[in-house]
Order: C-alpha cells, then sequence, then structure tokens
C-alpha cells in the first residue's frame, strides 16, 4: 500500500480508540518495552512527547520511569525546520507550539549521537521495519544523524499488516517495534 492510503487508514482507526483502550495499550507497550529492553542507569533515551490530539501512546509513563531511574531522557524539538534533541529533567519546564506538541523551554540541543534507544512515533510500521510517519520527514533526517549503533524503536497500537510500498532511499527503517502484544525485531524477525 502507499504510504498516504496506510497514514489515512491509521489515523482512523487511531481515531476510534477509546481513552480506556489508550491507556491499556500505552501501558502493554510500556511492559513490553522494559521487559524485552531493560534499560539500565545512565542510558541515553530519546523519546518523542504525544500529540494527544493524534491519540498518540501516552509516552509520559515511560520518561516518569526513566527518570525516576537516573536514566537519562531526551525529547524531540523542531527549531528551525531540524529536529534537535533536548535533554529533560523532572524539573524541566515546558510550552506548547504551534502544532500543539508539548516541548521543552530550553533550545539547547544535546549534541548527543549515540543514543541507547530511540523510541519513535509512528502511525504504521510494516513487517520490514518500514515507518509510516506524518510526512514531514524529520525522524528520518534525525535518524541519518545519529550514531548506527542506537536502536531505533517505534511504538504502536496495532501489529503489521500491509507492506509499504512507496519507500524512497532516504527513509531509514525502525530495528525494532513494540505493540500492545508483540516485540518485533527486523534484524531477524520475531523476538
Amino acid at each position: 500500500m502507499q504510504k498516504s492510503e496506510l497514514r489515512k487508514i491509521y489515523l482512523d482507526k487511531r481515531k476510534s480508540l477509546s481513552e480506556k483502550y489508550i491507556f491499556k495499550y500505552s501501558n502493554d507497550i510500556f511492559e513490553n518495552f522494559i521487559n524485552h529492553f531493560k534499560p539500565l542507569p545512565n542510558q541515553k533515551i530519546h523519546i518523542f512527547i504525544p500529540i494527544e490530539k493524534f491519540k498518540e501512546i501516552n509516552t509520559q509513563i515511560f520518561i516518569d520511569y526513566f527518570l525516576s531511574r537516573k536514566i537519562r531522557v531526551f525529547v524531540p524539538k523542531i527549531v528551525d525546520t531540524k529536529l534537535i534533541s533536548v535533554e529533560i529533567f523532572s524539573d524541566s519546564k515546558f510550552e506548547v507550539n504551534n502544532w500543539g506538541i508539548s516541548e521543552p523551554i530550553s533550545n539547547v540541543d544535546s549534541e548527543i549521537l549515540d543514543f541507547d534507544f530511540v523510541i519513535t512515533p509512528l502511525l504504521y510500521c510494516d513487517a520490514k521495519g518500514n515507518r509510516v510517519g506524518y510526512g514531514k520527514g524529520f525522524y528520518d533526517g534525525f535518524f541519518s544523524s545519529i550514531s548506527k549503533d542506537s536502536k531505533k524503536i517505534g511504538v504502536n497500537y496495532f501489529n503489521p499488516d500491509d507492506s509499504v510500498d512507496d519507500f524512497w532511499e532516504n527513509d531509514i527503517p525502525l530495528d525494532y517495534l513494540v505493540t500492545p502484544t508483540a516485540v518485533l525485531s527486523f534484524a531477524g524477525g520475531s523476538e
């Protein structure tokens, strides 16, 4: 299927989810992530802050867990059309940007490139790790700038069904997908 078709299908599927299911599925995804990857103190994790109006996975659960265990947390911020990575702490201040996304007030790019994990938003991911986002290309640019050893992990309510037919040479696939029911590895199938 084309990305535009998949984008529409999965935006509609996500819109139909109740708050109860978003809460449950987000917790299931969180548990699967923690049980599989077992993050440790001082590891560096880049994670998105959810866009509530798009019913994204509630990553605040992850962020609170990481901060409480001295795992370093970095979140994206768009500055001059570029995605930078800002380190946050329990007392960091946030503001809502023009797209309705909560971002740290700080514009200081951490310039960290060797993340242990990059937890990535998406609308859909196929069985080969090809990601369908919102179509802005921010994460592909970000992925191309970070260490090849950083694990790129998508989180989604839905398991892969259809393949993405129109991926581009600049599209960088994910290494893993975490859903409420599975952790999929694209290096060698399901783990």
